[in-house]
Formats: C-alpha cells, sequence, structure tokens
C-alpha cells in the first residue's frame, strides 16, 4: 500500500515536470515566432522606406507566415498585399485570418474583395455575406456585396441587399449619403430598376436631410445626390443652404451659383436663375460663362441691349467663344443692328473658316439692311455648306430665308419655290404661310390656295397684325372688298405701331366700296406714316 502510493506519487511529480517543460517550450516557439514575425515586418518596412516594393510585399508575407495567428498582424499584412495587388498572398493572409477564433469582420470584407479580384464570385459572396453578419453597420461590407450581384447580373439581389442597408438601425449621415450613391448606381446598372430606384435613394437622402448635416463636404454631397436624382427642390435647398450659412471659397461659390441657376432655369425661374448668375459676375467679373447666359436670359426676354452688353463681356473675357458671337450678332439684328451684327460676324470669319451660321447670320443681317444681293449670296453659301455638312441646317428657316430675299429681289418663281421648300418641311410654319399667299395675292394668281394658306396661318396665330392685313388683302383681291375691310380694320386695331400698308391697303378696300372719305382718310395716314409717290398719287385723285 505504502510502495503504491509512493509510485502514484513518483509519477505525479514526473507528470507535473513534464507539462512544465511543454509550455515552457511552447511559449518559447511563440515568442520565436513573434520575433520571427517581427523581423520580417520591420524588413518590409525597410525596403518599403527604400521604395523596394517587392522585396517590402515579400518580408511582409514572410511575417504573416511566421505567425499566422497573430489576428492583427494579419490584417496589417493583408491590406498591403491588396495595395500591392498581391491578390493571391493576400488570399492565404486572409484565409488565415478568418480561420481563427473569433475572426475580425474585417478580414472578411477583405477577402470578399480578393476573391472578387482573382474572378471567384460565388466565394466572393459568401465571405461578403459573413462581412455583412459580423460587421451590419459597415456600408462597405453591403456594398462589395452589393458589386458580387452586379457583377453577376442579378439585378433583384443586387437591389435586396441595398434594401436590406436602409433598413439597418443608428446609422449616420455618411451612411446614407453614401447608400443613396448606391442606389442611384444601380438604376444606372439596370435601367429596368430605375422607377423603383429613385423613390428609395430620394428616401434615404430625405433621412440623411433629417440630420440636419451641418456645412462641409457631406452637405455638399447631399445636395449633389438630390440634384443628380432631379430632386432639384431639395437640391437648391442644400445649395443655398452652403452659400449662405457655410464658408465656401470662390470657386465652390461659383460652382453652387452654377448649380442654381441651372436648376432655376430648368424650373423656368428665370428671375431667380438671373439672380446667381449676376451674382457669379458681381464676384467674379471674368467669368465669360456666366456673362454667356445671362445674355441668353435677357435674349429670351427679348432685352435687346441687356443681351448686346452681356454677350459682349463674354467675348471680353473669352475671344474666341464662337457661339457668344453667333448671339451677340443675332442681339445685334434683333434690336436693329443689322450694320453692327456684320461687324461681329467679321470678327469671327478672322478666327475661324466660314461656318453655316456665320454665313446665315450675315444673310440675314444683310436683309434687314435691304441689300438683298449680298444677303442672297451669304444664304446661299449656308444652304451649300449645309447639303455638304450639316444637312440637318436644310430646314424651314433657312428656306424661309431664301424665300423672302428672293422674293425683295423680285424673282418670285425662285421665292415660290423655296417658300414650298419650306412648308414642306413645316407645314404649320405661319411665316411661309402667310408670306407665299401674299406674295400669290399680290400677283394676282393663285388666290384660293393663297386664301387657304393665309387662312392656316391666322389659326396659328389668330392675333397677328400683319396675317389680318394678307387676309384682308386676298379678299380685296379675290373681289370681296367688304370681308377685306373687316379684317383690315382688325389688322389696324392689333398694330402695336402704325404701319403703311395696312393703311394702304385699307384705303383700297374703301374706294372699292366707293366710301371715298374713309379711302381718303387710311390714304393720308399711309402717306403720314411713309412717303410712298403711289399712294400720293391715289390721294390726289380724290377730290375732298
Amino acid at each position: 500500500m505504502l510502495a503504491a502510493l509512493l509510485l502514484a506519487l513518483l509519477l505525479a511529480n514526473t507528470g507535473c515536470r513534464t507539462t512544465a517543460s511543454q509550455r515552457a517550450l511552447a511559449a518559447d516557439d511563440e515568442l520565436e515566432q513573434r520575433v520571427e514575425a517581427h523581423a520580417h515586418f520591420a524588413a518590409g518596412v525597410v525596403h518599403e522606406l527604400a521604395e523596394d516594393t517587392p522585396a517590402a510585399l515579400k518580408e511582409f508575407y514572410l511575417a504573416a507566415e511566421a505567425d499566422p495567428e497573430d489576428a492583427e498582424l494579419l490584417l496589417e499584412v493583408s491590406g498591403r498585399l491588396i495595395e500591392g495587388r498581391q491578390f493571391a498572398q493576400a488570399l492565404d493572409v486572409l484565409t488565415w485570418a478568418t480561420e481563427l477564433p473569433e475572426a475580425d469582420g474585417m478580414a472578411f470584407v477583405r477577402l470578399g474583395f480578393v476573391y472578387a479580384q482573382l474572378g471567384q464570385n460565388a466565394k466572393s459572396i459568401q465571405a461578403n455575406q459573413l462581412a455583412v453578419q459580423r460587421l451590419p453597420g459597415y456600408l462597405p461590407a453591403r456594398h462589395n456585396l452589393y458589386l458580387n450581384f452586379v457583377q453577376a447580373r442579378q439585378p433583384e439581389r443586387a437591389l435586396a441587399v441595398l434594401d436590406e442597408a436602409a433598413a439597418q438601425p443608428g446609422t449616420d449621415l455618411e451612411y446614407l449619403v453614401n447608400l443613396a450613391e448606391l442606389y442611384s448606381n444601380c438604376g444606372r446598372q439596370f435601367p429596368e430598376l430605375q422607377a423603383r430606384v429613385r423613390p428609395k435613394a430620394i428616401a434615404v437622402l430625405d433621412r440623411a436631410a433629417a440630420l440636419r448635416p451641418s456645412a462641409g463636404p457631406l452637405q455638399f454631397k447631399l445636395a449633389e445626390n438630390f440634384n443628380l436624382l432631379g430632386a432639384t427642390n431639395q437640391a437648391a435647398k442644400w445649395y443655398l443652404e452652403i452659400l449662405e450659412h457655410g464658408e465656401p471659397g470662390v470657386p465652390l461659390r461659383d460652382i453652387l451659383r452654377a448649380k442654381l441657376a441651372d436648376i432655376f432655369l430648368r424650373g423656368e425661374d428665370r428671375l431667380r436663375a438671373e439672380e446667381q448668375l449676376a451674382a457669379i459676375v458681381r464676384d467674379n467679373p471674368a467669368n465669360a460663362g456666366a456673362h454667356y447666359f445671362l445674355g441668353a436670359l435677357a435674349f429670351e426676354g427679348k432685352r435687346w441691349e441687356e443681351a448686346i452688353t452681356s454677350f459682349r463681356q463674354a467675348l471680353l473675357y473669352d475671344p474666341g467663344f464662337e457661339q457668344a458671337y453667333f448671339d451677340l450678332a443675332s442681339a445685334q439684328i434683333a434690336a436693329g443692328k443689322s450694320a453692327d451684327g456684320v461687324v461681329t460676324l467679321e470678327l469671327l470669319r478672322k478666327q475661324k473658316p466660314a461656318s453655316f451660321a456665320s454665313e446665315y447670320l450675315l444673310g440675314t443681317a444683310y436683309h434687314e439692311q435691304k441689300k438683298f444681293a449680298e444677303a442672297l449670296t451669304h444664304l446661299k453659301t449656308a444652304e451649300t455648306i449645309a447639303h455638304a455638312s450639316e444637312t440637318n441646317r436644310l430646314n424651314t428657316s433657312l428656306y424661309f430665308q431664301l424665300g423672302a430675299t428672293c422674293e425683295q429681289m423680285g424673282d418670285r418663281a425662285a421665292a415660290e419655290a423655296y417658300f414650298e421648300k419650306s412648308l414642306a418641311l413645316a407645314p404649320d410654319n405661319a411665316e411661309a404661310l402667310n408670306y407665299l399667299g401674299f406674295m400669290w395675292a399680290e400677283q394676282g394668281r393663285n388666290l384660293p390656295r393663297a386664301r387657304e394658306l393665309i387662312e392656316h396661318a391666322l389659326k396659328l396665330e389668330p392675333d397677328n397684325d400683319a396675317f389680318l392685313d394678307s387676309m384682308g388683302w386676298v379678299l380685296f383681291k379675290s373681289g370681296d372688298a367688304g370681308g377685306a375691310v373687316e379684317y383690315l380694320l382688325k389688322a389696324v386695331a392689333k398694330l402695336e405701331q402704325p404701319d403703311a400698308t395696312v393703311y394702304d391697303h385699307l384705303g383700297d378696300a374703301y374706294a372699292a366700296l366707293k366710301q371715298m372719305d374713309k379711302a381718303r382718310e387710311a390714304w393720308a395716314k399711309s402717306v403720314s406714316i411713309e412717303t410712298s409717290e403711289a399712294v400720293r398719287k391715289k390721294l390726289d385723285s380724290v377730290k375732298p
């Protein structure tokens, strides 16, 4: 019994010594691994500082291989390997990291990314799903999973990832803004989802806006995303918030105002658009683009002098701004300054070869000056250019202008052909309908069709004084003086400025009705507006 007890004690003591020895050996091995790993890592850093990237990455990998149970080291090394695009080695390191007990969720995020880079999408999906489970509030994990399904062309699964991300509680501003961008991306990747995706993206942005972001990059990003999604009212609110309560530098301030001007223009709020553009040129007078758009708005509002001033400012700061030359010339022609328009276009012709636009506008400008031969030369050159390279320019406006110029030169056959071309391209071109109808009425030919054309023009523009005059004249030429007087009196009532031709026609119609006092009164009015020997003779032939 005593011997047995002694043997048991001896065996027990022996066992204790063996276990302690093993522990010591294990500790030594662990320390040796750690020392080796640190040595390799330090060597990698040295190579990195020397900009020897291949040698550095090799040492970093050896560091991870030496101590594959150091989770922190494995993450550090994997990041460097991924940055160096050593995906096969990164896969080894991340496999070791994800096999550790309580593996870090970030290791799964990186593993999913590496699998995707290696073209192993199924394994990437598995890794990213585990990453999402471990880091549910970490949007990059869901982003990577979303990209897996985009790459696999699985729209519903891709959208489901984003919807799950949107349902995550406790999300912050950055998370929500970035998620909205992913929704927008989903709509671009899968157009068939666009109608479903847009309201989801806007709802996420509304949640972000409710967090009242302070001025800074995220506030600007919020506004940008609203704008890209077409939620222009919300976008304008946040752009204005940055302008009024932030402290944007000059470049950003101009960008914000330009974006606001664009939003207001799209919403047809011309006044607020002009306010933003005026603020740009006030702070930055050399901004040619802002001057140009101010000119365009003034042109649209028929404020010709303002348009001319703004277009000139645009050209002052950007002399090569070709479109500004065209628009300046157009404004000058519209303002009755066609000679200035010619000067503007000739300045452009010194810089650029002849183009359709420059030749067409020169033709228009010379027409306004009644220099019809020069006008026709430039208009025909414009037509030639259009035939050669810009066939879309062979439109109703070009042929109308050619027709009007030929008519003024007395070539009525050519004018008729051009007007017919103009109407073939645009049957509702009221100006062409009226001009051709009136030309035939003047000649006393094709009167039934002339009347049809003018009636069509009047249906399009019933209050147009010129069209009412034409209708009166075609009725007069058709022998209906009473009907002519009715339309000519309507034309007189609609005149913004007295017109000698309308009163001359009215005098002729009254004379045909033997109402000579009224005829004399109308002719007298005509010659008081514009001297005409023909009308004076008619007036003198009627005794008071």
